[in-house]
């Protein structure tokens, strides 16, 4: 039995979360990496998950925000106007995302960090397995080149819809 192509999969649909701090930075993780990435720099990304049943894209990206990253004392500030999709590579196709998926088409949400640096906790806190292994705030144009290569159109398209948030 052959595998199906790439292009017959479904995209999962999800949220990104571009979390920015008062001097208009932006909230990023470093990957806990899931396969041996052989020292790949390029893990770094907002946080992002799936949509729960009939979740709203809105209480998806209030809870895997809390997930990933402890964070909760936030104020929702824009939603992007489309969502924005991005295919895995061919050599994760069948692998990632639990091998259902060509890629994913996320909706983001940009948020306004109200609480501390002391409010993240990128430990999974109990409840979740870890995602990330390190944590910062970044210049929103340093986003495409910190990410993975299949997420960087995203990563732009993204900031040139946000782009204005950070000063705000």
């Amino acid at each position: 039995m052959t595998e199906p192509a790439a292009t017959e999969l479904p995209y999962r649909s999800g949220v990104g979360v571009m979390l920015l701090n008062d001097a208009g930075r932006v909230w990023i993780g470093r990957r806990i990496p899931k396969i041996d990435d052989e020292g790949d720099d390029h893990r770094w990304q907002m946080p992002q998950g799936g949509i729960d049943g009939d979740e709203s894209p809105r209480a998806a990206a209030l809870r895997e925000l809390e997930e990933e990253t402890g964070v909760s004392r936030v104020e929702v500030i824009a939603e992007s106007r489309g969502w924005f999709c991005y295919d895995l590579p061919e050599e994760l196709v069948g692998i990632a995302l639990k091998g259902k998926y060509r890629g994913q088409r996320l909706k983001w949400i940009a948020m306004r960090h109200l609480g501390g640096d002391e409010e993240v906790d990128i430990s999974g806190h109990g409840r979740h397995r870890a995602e990330f292994d390190a944590w910062r705030w970044a210049d929103m144009a340093a986003l495409p080149e910190l990410a993975v290569p299949f997420k960087r159109g995203v990563y732009e398209a993204v900031i040139k819809e946000f782009g204005n948030l950070a000063g705000s």
